[in-house]
């Protein structure tokens, strides 16, 4: 096992004149979930983009479970996987043939076994012979988890993985997750809006802004540094350019980018 799961250094990705990623560098270990916050616009999605290798970086080095993204992700592809509720599942086939799909993608052995386990633990089993665009946004929601986790992955990617979910159907998902990889050791690099989800299952936060990582620490420790009392609150300090005793560690947020440093905004 490598010591860190994901290990990014000096990571951009422009277009043109446009910097989305701005040199950023952090690391995700075995085990540990980590929430990469942001507004609309702050770089988020083209990080993770590139480290499922959608995107060729600019500059910097991606490592994932030690190999390199740029030169040498099929090694580690199918060691990893991503779930959005964004990102539709082909519709006019059933959930069953999506699973299936995904399972002779990843090259799983028993793959009916599987696709029926998670099925059952998610409560899809009523949804399998359904089309999956005649689903509700929470159904796609659970199916898009049961995808991300069909090839038992060592890292997790989630994007608002229990957006459009009820509460109790939503703690139940975040529950299920955290059971999943307190088995597997799995990395999670989790991208959310929901503060209180952040606050309860991530171990570190890093916080963007206009592509570059402002502001990093454990949730505890981002609430003491900003004298709040939740995430939330913190997040629209940083949003707002509202100064804050980060400022005093080297990082101030009240300072905005130059003219010509444009925001290219969230892919």
């Amino acid at each position: 096992m490598t010591q860190h799961a994901i290990h990014v250094e000096n990571l951009s990705k422009s277009y043109d004149d446009v910097l989305a990623v701005k040199s950023i560098s952090f690391a995700v270990k075995p085990g540990e979930t980590v929430a990469l916050l942001g507004g609309n616009g702050a770089g988020k999605t083209t990080t993770i983009s590139m480290l499922l290798g959608i995107l060729l970086p600019t500059s910097g080095t991606i490592q994932v479970l030690g190999e390199d993204m740029v030169k040498d992700r099929f090694k580690v592809m199918h060691r990893l996987n991503f779930s959005s509720p964004y990102v539709d599942l082909p519709r006019r086939l059933t959930v069953k043939q999506n699973l299936m799909f995904f399972s002779k993608l990843y090259g799983i052995i028993n793959a009916k076994e599987r696709l029926m386990l998670l099925a059952e633990e998610l409560n899809l089993l009523d949804l399998l012979n359904r089309p999956t665009g005649s689903l509700s946004a929470g159904q796609k929601t659970r199916v898009s988890v049961a995808k991300a986790l069909i090839n038992e992955p060592e890292i997790l990617l989630l994007d608002e993985p229990t957006a459009s979910l009820d509460p109790d159907t939503a703690d139940w998902v975040r529950n299920y997750i955290k059971e999943y990889q307190k088995r597997n050791s799995a990395a999670i690099l989790l991208a959310s809006h929901n503060m209180t989800e952040v606050e309860r299952i991530c171990d570190n936060v890093l916080m963007m802004k206009y592509g570059k990582i402002v502001d990093q620490g454990a949730p505890d420790d981002l609430l003491h540094r900003y004298s709040r009392t939740n995430l939330e609150e913190v997040f629209l300090d940083i949003a707002r350019n509202r100064k804050d005793s980060a400022s005093k560690d080297g990082n101030d947020i009240s300072r905005k980018p130059p003219h010509d440093d444009l925001e290219y905004g969230d892919i």
